[in-house]
């Protein structure tokens, strides 16, 4: 017979003694109504479409680590990335909210054990003369009273009442294990990104300030041929405006960059007054990213995780819900010792005890036991249709970054070749002025596209580099199912898996 149908059975023969329904019920107190739990499906491609011929890391590293920063062999990066977990106050408060949970869920625990209270008091009593009924043998009586009560009260784990609400904690408490994951895998990746955006600042502005100096040069140049009269007053303008804006250029760079310094800061922790980002343009290409197949999203992304937790949370909850059909049982015991005498209180005679136990069935409330029953339903619905787009949204974002690296590695190469092709157009140009066959206006219109197609590469580099890191965090970052802890309740200020 199942759990419900026998408890069904004991709650149909409530005339029946005390003592049989109370040994009836005990037999299945430790007995959870409700639905068991199963994962929920979701649907999971065969393979990532946008792969194409994109190149990925060998097979042999098909393990981003737990410190994926490490590889870009950026050294700065690294240093930087080791003081994130220390200083970010964002990880602090996902933390703190971790170790939240975990009190709760130890909190409701705690049901599973009887309370035990424990006091001590002493008085001085007169009874009245005139107390009804008249001549009654306490009247006018003084009297002292001692007393040490113990009490024990305890209710049942009655048709997993406890265990489906420790569940439901515990699945949250797993939850927010997963969702301290998911803001360190944030602020690592956010870090990666204002560094990677800096330093492809600093390349842009290097190149600018390389520019600056060879449009000096061509303005000096200028200056002497108009002052020997080879040159006109057009043309020295003409070179002193490309020289002025391209310096320009170079300034505003520095607007940009300086908030990317400042978010970094934020992110380790420090006022941006106190951390100086040095310069260091950026010069190579993101590393091979070891991607893996769809189905192994699911047990990398932190997010997914504590989604499919908090489905298991709402399915523990409309167990609880349906147990509100079935009886309370209390337990209760007092003892103690009371004594008129304090030079007898702790003497054989002065011991008083008394045990006994309750069973409480609500017959009618108007159907509230139902609404909280659909209540939970409803609630589990909403979690499973949170998981399922949770997990889409993985999907998508793992698409995107990979179609984005794929597609700026191609752009990459083409747009090195526009680079080589404006270089060229800007020496022949130099050649054709300095041979006096055209004007300084054809030059000036080569600087531009070359410097333009430079900065554009520039640009495109770090794209690829903000996709890498993208992509690496779409993927959970190293991350893995088997990191969230099994008993949070238990052992350690982060409890994981080792715990008893």
């Amino acid at each position: 017979m199942s759990c419900a149908r026998t408890a069904n059975s004991v709650r149909h023969h409530l005339p029946r003694t005390s003592p049989l329904l109370l040994a009836g019920v005990l037999l299945f107190a430790g007995c959870a109504v409700g639905p068991k739990y199963k994962i929920p499906t979701a649907p999971v491609p065969s393979a990532y479409k946008e792969m194409g011929n994109w190149k990925t890391a060998q097979p042999s590293d098909q393990n981003l680590g737990g410190n994926w920063w490490e590889l870009f062999h950026d050294p700065q990066l690294n240093t930087l990335e080791q003081q994130i977990n220390v200083s970010n106050q964002n990880i602090k408060a996902a933390v703190a909210q971790y170790q939240q949970a975990r009190a709760v869920l130890r909190y409701y625990r705690a049901d599973y054990y009887p309370t035990i209270t424990a006091g001590a008091s002493a008085s001085r009593n007169r009874y009245s003369n005139n107390r009804p009924p008249p001549s009654t043998l306490f009247n006018g009586v003084t009297y002292n009273d001692f007393a040490i009560p113990v009490e024990l009260s305890y209710e049942t784990n009655a048709f997993g009442r406890v265990t489906r609400n420790v569940e439901s904690y515990r699945a949250q408490a797993q939850a927010s294990s997963a969702d301290l994951a998911v803001v360190r895998l944030g602020m690592h990746a956010d870090l990666a990104v204002d560094y990677f955006a800096a330093r492809t600042l600093d390349a842009e502005e290097k190149l600018l300030r390389d520019n600056v100096a060879q449009y000096e040069q061509a303005l000096e140049l200028n200056t002497d041929l108009y002052q020997g009269g080879l040159a006109s007053e057009v043309e020295v303008e003409q070179a002193k405006t490309i020289l002025e804006t391209t310096r320009a250029e170079a300034v505003d760079v520095g607007v940009a960059r300086a908030q990317y310094e400042h978010a970094a800061a934020v992110l380790l922790g420090k006022p941006p007054a106190e951390f100086t980002l040095p310069p260091l343009p950026l010069t190579t290409p993101p590393p091979p990213i070891p991607v893996g197949i769809p189905s192994e999203l699911l047990e990398r992304r932190p997010d997914i995780a504590a989604e499919e937790r908090l489905v298991a949370s709402a399915n523990a909850q409309i167990g609880l819900a349906k147990a509100a059909y079935y009886p309370l049982i209390n337990i209760t015991a007092e003892g103690g010792l009371e004594s008129g005498a304090i030079t007898t209180l702790f003497q054989g005679p002065s011991a008083l005890w008394s045990v006994g136990a309750a069973a409480a069935q609500t017959i009618f409330d108007a159907g509230r036991r139902r609404a909280a029953t659909d209540e939970a339903i409803q609630g589990h619905d909403y979690a499973v249709a949170s998981y399922r787009q949770t997990v889409l949204t993985a999907f998508q974002q793992v698409e995107d970054n990979l179609a984005a690296l794929r597609i700026l590695e191609q752009e990459a190469g083409i747009q090195d070749q526009a680079v080589q092709a404006a270089q060229s157009s800007l020496d022949l140009s130099n050649i054709r002025y300095q041979g006096g066959v055209t004007s300084y206006l054809e030059v000036i219109v080569a600087q531009n596209t070359a410097l333009s197609d430079e900065v554009t590469a520039v640009n495109i580099l770090g794209r690829r580099m903000t996709s890498a890191v993208y992509l690496i965090q779409a993927l959970g970052g190293g991350w893995d199912r088997t990191e969230l802890p099994q008993r949070p309740e238990c052992c350690g200020k982060l409890a994981s898996n080792n715990a008893p």
